[in-house]
């Protein structure tokens, strides 16, 4: 990871340090550019001082008159206050002196080409690179006409430049160290130079054949002095004339240093800072990862409660954990649906299993019908013949009345026996058969006959409490698998609870225009959750296998089709009490029925009831 980081940050300095370093050597080239013209102005201004000097003494009359003597002191008194001249001579157009600033060593004529030239044209004119005749010193002579009051030229002024302390008109120029400022004449011989002129006066330039108007505006040049320099080139028109203003290659280099080490620095402190930022993200990165891979962990091992929020360090971190807890929320709500579906499929299983149990047992009971059908037909024979037997008895006069008791204890037994064959039989009948007036009494003492010996094993005690004689329109089978519903589950409850012994009571009232019937005992009663859930189908509180579910839901069924209610509720003996209303019918219709059946009086006074 570092050299990834590394190798990129050292190709991006290099790049930055060559481009850098190219601009500074334009800023260089231009830097040139603009001291050649500064050095060219101020080489300009001294060059019109000298034309002054010039004009003001080939005015003077003693310069124009051509006095030897007068002349020679003006000139010396000159050299003194101007040091960048070299020598002032002023000769007759023939050559030969009447004047001069430096002593001569004979009155000789001066043969110099500028000499003549002016006295030929009447025209000031330049010399050339030349030596001093008086000083020996290399110089350029100015040559001016002296001209006498009829206009003719009488003499020439000659004002030679020392161009060894030429460097000083340069002197004022800001320059790099190093930098060096070059004049050349046009066959690029050097005339003067700021630095080391007596050493590179007349030495030749590298750029023969070059004229002064030619010479590219900047250039990088190796120098007489073997220093790579970056020159400036302006053309003084005097000359013609070329300054040069040289300034040494490596400024750029050394003014570039400083920002290369700034840069470099920068680069080192902010690629620390970058590294140990890096390993700090990349610590607290590897937290928050591990702390994801232990929630994934946590996760695969099937824990998919919410996982603990977590601060992140960025948004792709946060939204990672927003998706760990997305996705555990998705994964538990999964699991849940999968539960609750095998939930489902249990219930449906078990209530197949009780389904195929109940159609068994219906088969069963259906079997057990047909067998009590057939057994009730068979005793019912030789009961007719017993209770046929006990009247003809009856009606013998010699019998004693101890005979006659006996004989009708007989007859009463076989009449009971008959009574519960015939209760049998219509139980067991699979056909409920239509609606009719049906009193409840009767219904009641028949479900006591069923349910009576059961009840008394289990040492249970059974009341009935009848406080009506309005009958209900209803089928009587229909009505009796209600009550018997009822007591069979309030006898399941008070064996359930583990007690040895139990009471249930069978309530028969008027309820208004309504018959009431409750059944109640005392075992531990609903639960209060329960409650809602009683009349609905395959609803149970008994273990599997011991109920269907069934039993409520069909007696709610059989009471609501006959536009009855029925219901729960708490007892004061800490029980349940089940109940059904039914309406009454017209008393005309329970006349007729009171008519056509035996006293229920004399039915309920049977032992046990």
């Amino acid at each position: 990871m570092v050299t990834v980081l590394i190798v990129p940050l050292a190709i991006a300095l290099v790049w930055s340090a060559f481009v850098t370093l190219d601009e500074h050597e334009a800023e260089l080239r231009d830097e040139a550019k603009s001291v050649s013209v500064t050095a060219t102005a101020y080489l300009n201004q001294f060059l019109d001082s000298v034309d002054t000097l010039a004009s003001v003494l080939t005015r003077d009359p003693d310069v124009r008159s051509l006095r030897d003597d007068e002349c020679t002191r003006l000139f010396a008194q000159l050299l003194k206050e101007q040091p960048l001249l070299l020598n002032i001579v002023l000769t007759a157009p023939d050559g030969a002196p009447h004047g001069s600033g430096l002593p001569r060593p004979d009155a000789s004529p001066i043969s110099l080409p500028h000499i003549a030239d002016v006295a030929h044209t009447g025209r000031a004119t330049i010399s050339g690179l030349t030596q001093g005749p008086e000083s020996g010193k290399p110089t350029i002579i100015f040559a001016y006409p002296v001209r006498n009051d009829a206009g003719a030229t009488a003499g020439v002024l000659s004002i030679g430049i020392h161009l060894q302390r030429l460097q000083q008109v340069f002197a004022a120029v800001p320059l790099p160290p190093g930098s060096v400022i070059t004049l050349s004449d046009r066959t690029s011989r050097v005339l003067a130079r700021s630095v080391d002129a007596e050493r590179f006066i007349g030495t030749m330039l590298n750029r023969e054949g070059v004229e002064p108007k030619n010479a590219p505006a900047t250039a990088t040049i190796s120098g007489a002095d073997g220093t790579v320099r970056i020159f400036g080139n302006t053309v003084v028109a005097r000359g013609p004339w070329l300054l040069s203003v040289g300034i040494p290659k490596r400024i750029a280099l050394e003014r570039l240093m400083p920002l290369w080490r700034r840069s470099i620095t920068i680069s080192v402190v902010g690629f620390l800072g970058v590294f140990l930022l890096s390993l700090w993200l990349a610590r607290h990165l590897s937290r928050e990862l591990g702390d994801l891979r232990g929630v994934a962990q946590r996760i695969a091992s099937g824990d998919l409660s919410p996982p603990k929020q977590m601060r992140a360090a960025n948004r792709e971190m946060a939204e990672l954990q927003a998706s760990f807890t997305s996705m555990a929320a998705n994964l538990r709500e999964t699991r849940d649906a999968l539960d609750r579906q095998v939930e489902q499929e249990r219930k449906m299983r078990e209530t197949l299993q009780s389904l195929q149990r109940q159609v068994v047992r219906q088969e069963r009971l259906a079997a057990v019908g047909l067998l009590v059908s057939g057994v009730a037909h068979e005793l019912n024979n030789p009961l007719q013949a017993i209770l046929g037997a006990a009247e003809l008895l009856e009606r013998h006069l010699g019998l004693s009345p101890e005979l006659l008791d006996e004989v009708t204890f007989v007859k009463t037994q076989s009449g009971r026996a008959r009574e519960i064959i015939r209760n049998l039989s219509r139980f067991s009948s699979q056909q409920s058969g239509p609606p009719a007036v049906v009193d409840l009494r009767d219904v009641v003492s028949e479900v006591v006959q069923l349910r009576r010996r059961d009840l008394d094993s289990s040492s249970i005690k059974l009341d009935v409490e009848v406080a009506t004689s309005r009958a209900v329109h209803a089928n009587f089978t229909e009505i009796e698998q209600v009550i018997l519903n009822f007591v069979i589950n309030a006898q399941q409850s008070i064996d359930a609870s583990g007690r040895l012994k139990g009471r249930i009571q069978i309530r028969l009232f008027d309820a208004g225009k309504r018959v009431r019937v409750e059944v109640l005992d005392d075992g531990p009663g609903v639960r209060t959750e329960d409650e809602p859930k009683l009349f609905q189908p395959f609803f149970t509180t008994k273990p599997v296998g011991k109920g269907t579910g069934l039993g409520l839901s069909v007696s709610y069924g059989i009471i609501d089709s006959y536009g009855g209610s029925i219901g729960y509720r708490r007892n004061d003996w800490g029980g349940a009490t089940f109940f059904f209303e039914l309406p009454a019918v017209a008393d005309s219709a329970a006349s007729q029925q009171d008519h056509d059946r035996p006293s229920v009086l004399q039915r309920s006074a049977r032992p046990g009831i």
